[in-house]
């Protein structure tokens, strides 16, 4: 039956419902990239990610069928320097090979289905005229970043098929970080939609100041931590809250500079996470006091203070465990996570009034 022009209730429900929609899409394809954080980080921990030499965007979604296809990717493999120098001298079998195969199989075949739901959902959407007007350009724009992700994911593999024998730590935290800031936008425009969907204004929140700060501060643990994973540093020390005993770590190399130790070593990258944490913590708790202030924010603050308290807890247990893949997981997961409720209640103390 078709709806009446002249009935207001029914064009009021048809225009909220094309917010609505997007809004939906957009929540459900940031839950896929939270996934993809999660297994990225588990590629790491389990030294997958250099398995498969090759970038096929298309052919590469058909993992080996056959033996022959297997010995193929396997041969492939043993011509980098991870194999070379650990794993062959280590004794790696086909059957090990094909365990960190499937690890990095599944990262690359979750980004590809990132990329399928997005696009077709987003097409879905602009046929059937669902996105709202200045919503075009933002949506493509992160579905540009997805793309943008998968190149950079590669130039990331790249580094450690020839002259290393793991990524470059910088092109790691690079990887990360985009991942987190895709899946923070994609957050912040479905909370912009979902309230214009409900109130009828299309009113986007902006970025403030305490929010601003708050989120650069958590990017600088994030990217220490991406360092960490990326240079092993984690299993330089086993104790917490002294490393190997002592306040200041012994064994930081300060003969290449300065700057070179504070991006390289892993002594002191390792000793520069714990302690800029408490840096974190108490940004967040005045932060999530902010947000509490502004109308229906109280699960937000309670969403972030539940989130850093989680991370520190699950970070000196990593520690304490001699880095246990699954706690590592966790921590990476939490850390996801904490960025989601940061962007949560940056977007709340960000609405425009009207």
């Amino acid at each position: 039956m078709a709806t009446s022009a002249s009935d207001p209730a029914a064009a009021s429900a048809a225009v909220q419902s094309r917010p609505l929609a997007l809004a939906r899409l957009l929540f459900v394809v940031a839950a896929m990239v939270f996934a993809m954080v999660v297994v990225g980080g588990i590629t790491r921990l389990t030294e997958s990610g250099l398995s498969i030499t090759e970038w096929n965007p298309i052919s590469g979604a058909i993992p080996p069928l056959n033996h022959a296809d297997w010995a193929r990717a396997f041969d492939l493999y043993k011509a980098t320097p991870e194999y070379i120098e650990i794993n062959g001298p280590a004794g790696m079998t086909l059957a090990t090979f094909k365990h960190i195969y499937w690890w990095e199989f599944a990262h690359r075949l979750l980004g590809r289905l990132i990329g399928l739901v997005f696009g077709a959902g987003l097409l879905w959407l602009w046929i059937k005229r669902a996105i709202p007007r200045g919503y075009g350009w933002k949506v493509i724009g992160l579905l540009a970043l997805g793309g943008a992700q998968g190149l950079l994911g590669w130039y990331m593999v790249m580094s450690g098929l020839s002259l290393r024998t793991d990524v470059s730590h910088f092109r790691l935290s690079a990887h990360l970080l985009l991942a987190l800031a895709i899946m923070s936008a994609l957050i912040w425009v479905a909370l912009d939609l979902r309230r214009f969907a409900s109130t009828g204004e299309d009113r986007p929140s902006r970025l403030t100041r305490p929010a601003l700060v708050t989120i650069t501060i958590l990017f600088v643990q994030l990217m220490l931590g991406a360092w960490v994973a990326g240079l092993n540093a984690g299993q330089v020390a086993a104790d917490w809250p002294t490393m190997q005993g002592r306040f200041i770590p012994e064994g930081i190399d300060w003969t290449r500079g300065t700057f070179w130790a504070l991006t390289n070593d892993p002594y002191l990258i390792h000793f520069m996470h714990r302690w800029w944490a408490w840096v974190v913590v108490a940004a967040m708790v005045v932060f999530a006091r902010k947000v509490r202030k502004q109308p229906g924010a109280r699960r937000a603050s309670i969403a972030i203070h539940s989130a850093f308290g989680t991370q520190v807890l699950l970070g000196i247990l990593t520690v304490l465990s001699g880095v246990a893949i699954w706690l590592a997981a966790l921590h990476q997961a939490v850390g996801a996570l904490l960025v989601v409720s940061t962007v949560w209640g940056a977007n709340l103390l960000g609405q425009r009034q009207s």
